[in-house]
């Protein structure tokens, strides 16, 4: 009787499993293939350009102050001597200029802080929990998730600022001694943390922006004038995350310039890849409009990405445009003139080639004479 017993509990098991392996089987085949491959990975790893991390932090708490009395051998009924608790660890950001994404905290959900330790005996401070520094690249924002209000930001490098501060630690019993209370009975507890979810979102640093609808030219042009090597095809939304390369320019200067993905109309309510990268343009001093030369209406194009930055940030607006009209070794003298009527005059033009690299040199010209124009000339 015990033998059919096993044997039917062991048929059972090999059915559950069964059972579950196909569940979980039909489960991964709605999902990516790289979530088949590694199921702990939210997104693919051949875009390892992380901006936004959502993690839950937890300064330490105070040590508690200690409630002692000196008792030794040679002294029955000594005085108070309770130590002062120690001080909670505090969270602190770090900038890091070799980093530039926020792919290192992307499986640190959870930063816990360590606790200062109690106060002890003979007015003996508890020791101070160990600090948590979190590095990350230039340009990094902390918010607080639930009142949106920006708690850090990380601009330089090296710098640090403590994020979350631990508790202070609870003074011991030796503090509360007066003429007319030389016994005191109590003690302070420590003081509790800072805890809560926050937002870590990165803004690339970048002195200029490259701004323009999907397959415009934009990564041929930072291949070109940059050593960065950004993917280049003849189809869509080519570039899904911002790419950054440094310009060098005469007497060893140089500037940094960003290719940030694709903007169609619409880009401000969620089209395309919306306005998820529209962030990173924020911090360009200069933003350059490229147009192609074979576009089908040059001054509706620039219209239609103005009025795209504008939606998403009004600000944008104040920043200096240019406009490149690309692939422009395809034009004649007569071309080129149509298409400078069609554009604003007040916003100024070149016509460049990335494949010939015709007008490469005036382009940089005109992006350093902007960005090193005088305060007073803005």
């Amino acid at each position: 009787m015990i033998g059919l017993v096993t044997v039917a509990t062991s048929a059972l098991r090999v059915l559950l499993h069964r059972i579950q392996l196909r569940t979980v089987l039909a489960c991964n085949l709605l999902l990516p293939l790289p979530f088949i491959i590694n199921s702990t990975t939210v997104v693919s790893e051949r875009n390892n350009f992380i901006d936004y991390i959502r993690i839950f932090c937890h300064s330490g708490h105070g040590g508690a102050g200690a409630r002692h009395f000196m008792r030794n051998k040679l002294t029955a009924k000594g005085g108070p001597d309770g130590g002062d608790g120690g001080r909670g660890a505090h969270i602190i950001l770090k900038g890091n200029a070799n980093l530039w994404t926020l792919l290192h905290l992307r499986y640190y959900k959870n930063v816990i802080a360590e606790d200062g330790e109690s106060g002890g005996k003979n007015n003996c401070t508890g020791r101070e929990g160990h600090d948590i520094v979190i590095e990350v690249p230039l340009g990094t924002i902390a918010r607080d998730e639930e009142t949106g209000e920006i708690e850090a930001e990380i601009l330089e490098d090296g710098q640090e600022i403590v994020w979350l501060r631990g508790g202070r630690g609870g003074l011991g019993n030796a503090n509360f001694a007066t003429p007319t209370n030389q016994v005191p009975e109590h003690a302070q507890p420590g003081e509790p943390g800072v805890e809560g979810w926050k937002n870590l979102e990165l803004k690339v640093l970048a002195d200029v922006g490259l701004v323009g609808f999907p397959n415009a030219g934009k990564s041929t042009l930072l291949s070109v004038i940059t050593a960065a090597k950004p993917k280049i095809a003849n189809y869509a939304f080519t570039t899904l995350v911002p790419q950054l390369g440094m310009v060098a320019y005469r007497n060893d200067k140089s500037f940094c310039i960003a290719d940030l993905p694709g903007i169609i109309e619409g880009a401000s309510e969620g089209k395309g890849l919306g306005h998820r990268f529209l962030r990173h343009i924020e911090r360009n001093s200069c933003l350059l409009f490229l147009i192609p030369a074979d576009s089908n209406d040059h001054k509706k194009e620039f219209a239609i990405l103005r009025s795209e930055l504008a939606q998403y940030n009004p600000e944008m607006l104040q920043k200096d445009f240019i406009i490149a009209i690309s692939k422009s070794d395809m034009l004649d003298d007569e071309l080129k003139q149509a298409i400078t009527a069609e554009l604003p005059p007040n916003v100024p033009h070149l016509f460049i080639s990335s494949v010939t690299e015709m007008g490469l040199t005036a382009l940089k010209d005109q992006l350093w004479q902007i960005l090193n124009k005088p305060a007073s000339a803005e």
